[in-house]
């Protein structure tokens, strides 16, 4: 039985424009350039990469907070492209985010009663019906009810988060993009957090983007991940697939620097180390974007960049010498 895609995106671009020095020409930075992917619904899917690939960018654009420069974006087979804010009243509800720092995410001058509320005032809802709703999340993110009068600066980082994500629940979303929302706490309560949001994906048939840079993290709670370099996904696959078999020699890098909890292991692994800097998103290389630091180039690769094939059952790459390396 096929499954029901929940958010499409085919060639999508977002680009920011970059005024020039004292007048000069305007230049583009291409945070996303030519994303095509589907987001099956019930499914978390996992986006990796090194710090300004664009995996915030795209998540952010997937949910049209930020308007689309090119390509088209299709939530449940509408296209919402360009469509405007008030068209996209009806799909505002159904797409949320879970941001990465959850204080600057929360209203310091709001008590939590007062941050839940707002949403649900938006939508009209009763006064006793929204105080009834506010108190089942709380208790549904581990929050007591006495926290309800309390403000953002009185709780740790992690409950913080906490009420982040119950902020997302409150209007009943499909999809909640997650970005990079572990990433702010210890490491002692990103575990937690994550099961969290896994336990309100089984109860409540939520969708996930889960952006991060945590790859261990990721593939625990991912379904399918996606593997983004320089705006451009480079590789698509399951979370087993990609892990166990990675076919892009950038995945390799990410997957070697993984830390290992066994020393003698992690002397006998061979760490695959990046040469040179990332490119600027403004000035993009010809050809395949990754060319400039990849061991394996080619001068096709300077030349043409590769476009995402399916090398085996369900794994995408965008490698031309993906079978031979």
């Amino acid at each position: 039985m096929s499954k029901e895609v929940l958010i499409s995106a085919e060639n999508l671009q977002k680009y920011f424009p970059v005024k020039g020095f004292l007048g000069g020409k305007t230049r583009y930075l291409k945070a996303v350039d030519g994303v095509t992917m589907e987001i099956f619904k019930g499914e978390t899917f996992g986006l990796v990469g090194e710090s300004g690939c664009g995996k915030s960018t795209l998540g952010r654009t997937l949910i049209r907070m930020y308007d689309v420069t090119g390509g088209k974006l299709f939530y449940k087979g509408t296209d919402i492209t360009h469509a405007s804010q008030k068209e996209m009243q009806q799909f505002k509800n159904k797409m949320q985010i879970i941001f990465q720092d959850p204080y600057s995410a929360l209203n310091p001058f709001w008590n939590v009663e007062e941050i839940l509320s707002e949403p649900l005032i938006q939508l009209g809802t009763a006064a006793g019906e929204r105080k009834e709703k506010i108190q089942h999340l709380l208790n549904k993110v581990g929050m007591k009810q006495d926290d309800l009068y309390k403000f953002p600066h009185e709780f740790s980082g992690g409950q913080r988060q906490r009420i982040g994500i119950a902020r997302a629940l409150t209007v009943e979303p499909e999809f909640i993009m997650c970005d990079e929302p572990i990433a702010a706490l210890d490491v002692s309560i990103q575990a937690q957090v994550v099961n969290m949001l896994e336990d309100l994906q089984n109860e409540m048939g939520l969708t996930y983007l889960f952006a991060a840079h945590d790859l261990s993290m990721v593939k625990y709670i991912s379904s399918r991940i996606g593997v983004m370099y320089l705006g451009n996904l480079v590789e698509l696959a399951s979370s087993k697939d990609l892990y166990d078999k990675p076919l892009h020699p950038y995945t390799k890098a990410l997957l070697s620097a993984i830390p290992i909890a066994d020393p003698k292991t992690g002397r006998e692994r061979k760490r695959i180390k990046l040469e040179g800097e990332l490119p600027s998103p403004m000035d993009v290389p010809k050809g395949c974007h990754f060319a400039p630091r990849c061991v394996y180039a080619t001068e096709r690769c300077k030349e043409e960049n590769p476009v995402m094939r399916e090398l085996e059952t369900g794994h995408m790459v965008a490698c031309h010498n993906a079978e031979s390396i």
